[in-house]
């Protein structure tokens, strides 16, 4: 396939971002890369900070920890705008690993108001399906998060650059 029949092909693979409840976001997305492929893009830090935050929020990432395990946690440190005067961290536990077929944490930064997230990976013919599904707490905390899920298509579009270089 030519570069640009291969471009276009993985643009097809959109990603859709719908709230199915008062308390949950799902994210679904295709990748043309086996299931394993995909996972270890979740699981190892050095593959998961080239694509998790959007470019065009204007974040750097300074630190990604991942331990993937049962127990295990992750830990991801931003810093906000040119200065980096703004710093954020995003940090839970893995309550599930199943490579390559699922991945479940907590949200704690969010305190009580922190969602629960899955991912699963189903592959198909190589193609792998992505859904991450976020349960909040409440419809509140949902409608306060809601903002930062503008980026989300902007995410798995660099994580499927990302697989594409990887």
């Amino acid at each position: 396939m030519h570069e640009k029949e291969s471009e276009r092909a993985r643009m097809k693979n959109d990603t859709t971002v719908e709230r199915k409840s008062e308390r949950e976001l799902v994210v679904t997305r295709a990748f043309d890369y086996p299931a394993r492929i995909v996972f270890e893009a979740w699981t190892r830090a050095e593959l998961f900070r080239r694509w998790w935050a959007p470019k065009s929020l204007g974040l750097t990432l300074l630190s990604c920890e991942i331990d993937a395990r049962v127990g295990g946690g992750y830990r991801l440190e931003f810093a906000v705008g040119a200065d980096a005067g703004t710093r954020m961290a995003f940090f839970g536990k893995y309550l599930e690993v199943t490579p390559p077929h699922r991945l479940v944490w907590t949200n704690d930064e969010g305190g009580d108001a922190g969602p629960v997230t899955t991912v699963t990976f189903e592959e198909k013919g190589g193609k792998t399906l992505v859904v991450k599904h976020d349960l909040y707490p409440s419809k509140e905390a949902l409608d306060a998060d809601m903002g930062s899920t503008e980026g989300l298509s902007e995410t798995f579009d660099q994580l499927d650059e990302t697989l594409t270089g990887a």
